[in-house]
């Protein structure tokens, strides 16, 4: 008897800019999302830990040929830092490792933000995905095993204090580069104050270029999937909705955003039809038009609106390298 091939997903593309809850890891999320979507492939764009909230964008389909273009993006962060203790992981999920009963005034703090601000080198926490010798440093840390992870340099745009809680925790909020742990400024900032502190809350609010418009929550994407039709049981997928009950996607579809969303930061070219179907082909062509520029490293080709490929502008001419399907 012939074996039966796995399913393929659908050929769906574009972006799903979640706003991941707190508990939900960031596989996970786009675990879900994918089945959501009965996508053919997926991936994120940043990873977000299970007690942060926030922005995790998910690529879907051809999509995930963007991903390093917002791995690259600024991000914005707001976050609690309690003062007084230290964790293991930096933030709620460890254990207290060191105390202090000194509290950190808003003058003090304020003093201290420019040293955070600008280009830092800074130390990424034991509980990261950073790998040592191949294995992720939160392996290691899980089984007892302190490493030595090197400082690296990161960009800080914008470090504010937002407000002083009741409870004597600082609210802050932050624009930063790739690589940027949150956890290590609270750690670091902890102990140049002398007092200790850990992230006590954490969420993501933008990921360039997307923005808290964009967002779309797991109920929003459960409701446009599903209606009011109840939901079938995630742990049984092969024992989904009845295939007449879920062949319709169009209102899910309709909350992604187009692929080329995320393609913002390069140059844009407008091709023609036959211009865009030579591109499909892997064919160079002439770039026609005024303010069409004649070199850039990195550009992106559309017709319609609708992206083509990405590629390079030599001498005036568009070279693909990478084509989008659809």
């Amino acid at each position: 008897m012939a074996r039966r091939g796995k399913k393929k997903g659908r050929p769906v593309s574009g972006w799903v800019v979640l706003d991941k809850p707190v508990g939900m890891g960031s596989t996970d999320a786009v675990s879900k999302v994918k089945w959501l979507f009965q996508a053919d492939k997926a991936g994120h764009a940043g990873t977000l830990d299970p007690l942060a909230s926030g922005m995790l964008p998910i690529a879907l389909g051809e999509a995930t040929k963007t991903v390093p273009y917002v791995q690259d993006g600024a991000k914005v962060y707001r976050f609690t830092v309690a003062w007084g203790d230290e964790r293991s992981t930096d933030d709620l999920e460890g254990p207290v490792t060191r105390s202090s009963d000194i509290r950190p005034t808003e003058a003090d703090i304020r003093a201290f933000l420019p040293k955070y601000t600008g280009v830092i080198m800074q130390t990424p926490p034991q509980f990261s995905a950073i790998k040592i010798a191949g294995e992720r440093a939160y392996d290691l840390a899980r089984e007892g095993t302190t490493v030595e992870i090197p400082e690296r340099e990161v960009e800080i745009g914008r470090f504010d204090l937002i407000e002083m809680t009741e409870e004597g925790n600082s609210v802050f909020e932050i624009e930063c580069g790739k690589g940027t742990y949150v956890r290590s400024l609270a750690r670091d900032m902890g102990r140049d104050l002398g007092c200790f502190g850990h992230i006590a809350d954490l969420r993501r609010t933008e990921v360039d270029p997307f923005t808290a418009e964009d967002f779309v929550t797991i109920a929003e994407l459960e409701a446009a999937r599903f209606g009011d039709r109840t939901e079938p049981d995630e742990s049984k997928p092969e024992a989904a909705v009845p295939e007449a009950q879920v062949e319709d996607y169009t209102a899910i579809d309709a909350l992604l955003v187009e692929t080329g969303a995320a393609l913002e930061c390069l140059p844009q070219v407008a091709l023609s039809e036959d211009a865009a179907h030579r591109i499909r082909l892997g064919n160079p062509v002439i770039i026609r038009g005024r303010d069409a520029p004649a070199e850039a490293e990195e550009a992106c080709a559309t017709v319609r609106g609708k992206l083509v490929a990405i590629g390079a502008i030599e001498a005036g001419m568009f070279k693909p390298k990478r084509v989008f399907v659809g």
